[in-house]
């Protein structure tokens, strides 16, 4: 308790009851929104509504022209991705540019309402049609699934139940899996990816601005953020790095990945790639920016930090004492992973002092017969389960898992049955595997599998003045670290302490209520006001 009573006080200097009252009270002054009604020209209404959406490229805006001598014109907006496309096309347009050409009324007779009465109750073949008058209305039903018509010289228009497009059934994701969440995955489909995180985000402000590159695969690449939450630097920075890259093809994004990233010497991930929708919008509400690829299930995310990497988003759909206890819980296995091996090896060659005398007797007796020091046999264990694993990773998927199951456990047994290793070293080495499976990021994961060969090496070499250095070398190296301008290391490093509720615990939902200050924009609250809104305050300033 004294904890959490620690960081209330911490926010500018007032208990958290008081702030979250001040919250409430300018939500509750800031509700009533101004509407920005319909404006007669076509041609204004559609920029606007481009420049709303921040000409995405997801985003369709259309204009045709309806009767018998095209006297009419009409705008028509949608989502790609969101709509039934087909529906649309037989339904909507078929109705409006086939149907009343072919119909003996003149439009020019019907003047004002009676037009769009005519048109809505004699023309469109649909169920549900809803009249709109403000630009607030059409923003919220594109984004829901709704076809959007507007017409020249009138300011009002209608919102069409059009709800459909490609979805991907019900499955668990390949390599992110959790007990509690959504399980439904990106595709190789670069528009049903950017319409699942529609799906969750449905806000104006998420902007999609997309290129080609790729001199022979010309692929589609789009960066994917919330305008007014992210840092415009931070969308710069994206934005001129992709453009500086010139290469022939590209087929998936660890290719964007690799050319884009800040320091390409390091065997840790200054980039989070994943394959699951809920996560790349969490990252997106934080202030961040998505990097999309047509052709890849996996979406790349910026910028990105250490302990993003020792995070689920399961952390999040659970109680925050379940979470920060399984969160501890992944950060023990990530150093246990690391340095297990190399700790036993350190402590049996270098510094046996360190252990009771009954066990030291006993790893003494398990290794009498051993014919390689401790830094042989753990060099050679971890070799013989890093081949099975990748083994067990390329055979196919039925016999697999089986495989590398059962060769661990003959490969173990023979080999202390031979004397090549001690029972110990089998112990110490199937625990860090088993440690390693923790790092919830398979990128991080790599890295420390690769780490750990140089802390053995080091703790055969100087014991645990050896694993000392390497530890202050690789927290020297990790400072150095840019992910798009953001420190690595941070929150931690440097320090920021209104961040550190979301670190290595999770404190609970009501007290994080401000999103991480090195993503976001100054607009720091989770609550904020809407684009037209501001727009009209600007205007009467």
């Amino acid at each position: 308790m004294s904890f959490l009573k620690f960081f209330k006080k911490s926010i500018d200097k007032k208990s958290f009851e008081q702030l979250l009252a001040d919250k409430e009270k300018q939500d509750s002054s800031e509700q009533p929104q101004s509407k920005e009604t319909i404006k007669r020209s076509l041609h204004e209404n559609l920029k606007k509504i481009r420049e709303a959406f921040g000409n995405s490229s997801d985003i369709v805006t259309r204009e045709i022209r309806i009767g018998r001598q095209g006297e009419i014109r009409v705008g028509i907006i949608y989502t790609d991705g969101l709509i039934n496309s087909e529906a649309n096309h037989n339904f909507v347009m078929e109705s409006l540019m086939f149907e009343l050409r072919r119909n003996e009324v003149d439009l020019k007779d019907l003047a004002g309402l009676t037009l769009l009465n005519y048109i809505k109750e004699m023309v469109l073949t649909v169920g549900s049609i809803e009249d709109v008058h403000d630009f607030n209305v059409i923003t919220n039903a594109v984004l829901s699934g709704k076809v959007v018509l507007l017409f020249d010289g009138y300011e009002q228009g209608f919102a069409v139940e059009m709800k459909g497009g490609k979805e991907r059934g019900v499955q668990e994701t390949t390599t992110e899996t959790t007990i509690r969440g959504p399980r439904e995955g990106f595709t190789e489909n670069l528009r049903v990816n950017t319409s699942l995180i529609r799906r969750k985000i449905k806000d104006h402000r998420l902007w999609i601005e997309s290129k080609k590159v790729g001199k022979v695969t010309k692929t589609e690449v789009s960066i994917m953020y919330i305008k007014g939450i992210v840092r415009e630097e931070v969308v710069q920075e994206v934005r001129s790095r992709i453009e500086q890259i010139d290469i022939d093809g590209i087929l998936e994004s660890g290719y964007i990945e690799e050319l884009i990233q800040d320091d390409s010497y390091t065997p840790f991930p200054t980039i989070y790639n994943t394959e699951r929708p809920d996560i790349v919008a969490g990252h997106l509400l934080e202030g961040r920016v998505a990097i999309l690829v047509d052709g890849t299930p996996f979406v790349l995310t910026v910028p990105s930090i250490f302990v993003q990497f020792l995070q689920s988003p399961e952390d999040y759909y659970q109680r925050a004492d379940i979470s920060s206890l399984i969160r501890l819980l992944r950060f023990f296995g990530f150093f246990t992973a690391l340095l297990a091996p190399s700790l036993y090896v350190a402590i049996t060659t270098f510094h046996q002092e360190m252990l009771p005398t009954q066990l030291l007797i006993s790893l003494a007796a398990q290794r009498e017969g051993v014919p390689f020091p401790a830094f042989i046999e753990a060099f050679l264990m971890e070799i013989m389960f890093e081949i099975l694993r990748e083994a067990g990773l390329r055979m196919p998927r039925a016999i697999g898992q089986a495989v590398s199951i059962v060769g661990t456990l003959v490969v173990g047994t023979a080999a202390v049955d031979a004397g090549i290793v001690s029972a110990s070293m089998v112990i110490v080495v199937a625990f860090t595997a088993i440690s390693n499976f923790l790092v919830s990021s398979y990128d991080l994961a790599i890295t420390v599998r690769i780490l750990r060969f140089v802390f053995m090496g080091l703790a055969a070499s100087f014991g645990l003045f050896g694993i000392i250095l390497g530890l202050v070398a690789l927290v020297l190296h990790l400072s150095s670290l840019r992910s798009f301008g953001v420190p690595y290391l941070s929150p931690m490093a440097p320090f920021t302490l209104a961040d550190q509720k979301d670190v290595l615990i999770r404190l609970p939902r009501r007290l994080l209520i401000f999103r991480p200050r090195l993503f976001s924009s100054q607009q720091n609250t989770k609550r904020e006001k809407s684009l037209f809104q501001n727009e009209n305050q600007r205007k009467k300033k």
